[in-house]
């Protein structure tokens, strides 16, 4: 039951990425918290929610925004994305590892929002020509990108409480109807 409903849980959350949304509103931080604190087995671990971003990164690069790379077939768009992610999943290991709590999932998603900030950001200051190669010029790419921090949070703590509360309680449910059928 419990992988079943882990992999819907994150199939679900990835689902929500092809829908209409505010920028940076997006469930990809709870995924890689989720996939980190849930599977057992660090291949799962690692490849559930791997595969969910980037099946989902597929077809909204390659038919949502295919306009923007030109209608050629993108396949990624950047590293820096998925090195965040894969941050945000070690970040998630240690801090919850498998003691999931409530303020523990809090402070995981609030770490995946810095996360995805700093490394996103210091991307665009890296390989885009926005911004001088300077310090000044990094800070200067750092408060653009405040504006957009603030949805960051919200979608991390918005779906990080979604996927976390709902398989917590219908793992705590399940207990009950096992416990209540055992002394049948």
């Amino acid at each position: 039951m419990k992988y079943r409903l882990a992999l819907a849980l994150i199939a679900l959350a990835a689902l929500t990425r092809l829908l209409p949304h505010p920028h940076n509103f997006t469930p990809i931080g709870a995924i890689a918290l989720f996939g980190a604190a849930y599977f057992n087995r660090q291949w799962l671990m690692l490849a559930v929610p791997f595969a969910a971003l980037f099946l989902t990164d597929l077809f909204i690069n390659n038919v949502i925004y295919r306009e923007l790379y030109g209608g050629q077939f993108t396949l990624i768009t950047s590293w820096w994305i998925y090195a965040a992610f894969a941050m945000v999943m070690l970040a998630g290991f240690g801090l919850l590892g498998k003691k999931v709590s409530g303020i523990r999932v809090l402070g995981a998603s609030l770490s995946a929002s810095a996360i995805f900030f700093l490394v996103t950001n210091f991307s665009v200051w890296a390989e885009s020509g926005m911004y001088p190669k300077t310090a000044a010029g990094l800070a200067a790419c750092y408060t653009a990108g405040i504006p957009f921090l603030g949805n960051t949070v919200m979608g991390d703590l918005f779906f990080s409480a979604a996927m976390f509360g709902v398989y917590e309680w219908a793992k705590s449910r399940n207990a009950r109807i096992h416990e209540s059928s055992a002394r049948i």
